[in-house]
């Protein structure tokens, strides 16, 4: 196999910030860091975050101008000229209650425009207020947990337990034939005419191989051999998964969906595909999405049409 994702071509998976792990518990440093005036603050409501009113960016607010809500640190910007001190400039989240309107947007909206410093802060954040949402209190005892670290960690006070932000891991692959046709199938939640690549959650004890094995054979019938190779990852934070990218070869060919996850499966060749999509007739999965990718990456060049 020869196809490959574009390094860079994934929307979610550039970052440039510095993450500073070691400040987190630094309490005076972090004060100090929320009162300096060159410190940037992103605004986050449920799973949306602050922009610009063009949406081609997020919107920084100085601490001063932050609502109150839970307050997050994301890292330092080291950037040439960032920032007064010698550390550069810090950046914060604050979790705001309010319900989101239009001043606000979701990763699928704007997390093909960002630059690489706000794409990685913005799945970075989101991926932590999506997890502080339902890890109020502790799984061993029940009680409600304290945030620490910086809103990194969250602590019992009753039993001690430490509770920590966690990924998911989940696979994705797009799979070919003995023709090199491409397997795209349809969950029975989209509308007609949207197909994608196959994924699943990891199980316990597996390895990444053997989830792509087992996932592609339950939802569609069709067994993969021995050709698995890695392609590249990204973060999906909603709420929780890091989808693990991989390409495969099949070597039984019969479809046979499960009519649970996939409702619709069909081998294409890369002409059908592209007279398809340029018909309207398919739309495939939006620019931010590693399954958008591996497809093109097997197809050869950018497509067009998406959800």
């Amino acid at each position: 196999m020869t196809y490959s994702i574009t390094p860079g071509s994934l929307a979610l998976s550039r970052a440039v910030l510095d993450r500073a792990a070691d400040r987190r518990r630094d309490e005076e440093w972090l004060e100090k860091a929320w009162a300096a005036p060159d410190t940037q603050v992103v605004l986050v409501a449920g799973d949306k975050l602050a922009v610009t009113p063009d949406r081609s960016s997020l919107k920084m607010v100085p601490p001063g101008a932050a609502p109150e809500g839970l307050r997050i640190f994301l890292g330092i910007d080291r950037e040439a000229g960032a920032g007064q001190s010698a550390d550069g400039r810090a950046v914060f989240a604050v979790l705001v209650e309010d319900e989101p309107d239009e001043s606000y947007a979701g990763l699928r909206e704007i997390g093909g425009v960002l630059d690489d410093r706000e794409a990685g802060i913005a799945v970075n954040v989101i991926g932590l207020a999506n997890w502080h949402a339902v890890h109020t209190h502790c799984a061993n005892c029940g009680a409600h947990t304290e945030v620490v670290d910086a809103g990194h960690v969250r602590r019992c006070p009753e039993c001690g337990l430490s509770h920590f932000p966690r990924s998911d891991p989940a696979i994705i692959v797009l799979v070919t034939d003995d023709q090199d046709r491409a397997l795209l199938g349809r969950n029975p939640n989209w509308p007609p005419g949207r197909y994608s690549t196959l994924a699943g959650f990891v199980e316990p004890g597996e390895s990444l191989e053997a989830a792509v094995r087992r996932e592609v054979f339950e939802e569609s019938g069709v067994v993969i051999g021995d050709d698995v190779y890695y392609a590249g990852s990204q973060p999906w934070p909603m709420p929780s998964s890091l989808m693990l990218g991989f390409y495969a070869r099949a070597t039984g060919f019969e479809i046979e969906v499960d009519a649970d996850e996939i409702v619709d499966a069909r081998w294409f060749s890369r002409d059908a595909l592209r007279a398809l999509v340029d018909a309207g007739d398919i739309a495939l999965p939006g620019n931010i999405s590693i399954s958008r990718r591996l497809i093109e990456g097997w197809y050869g060049e950018e497509l067009s049409g998406s959800w």
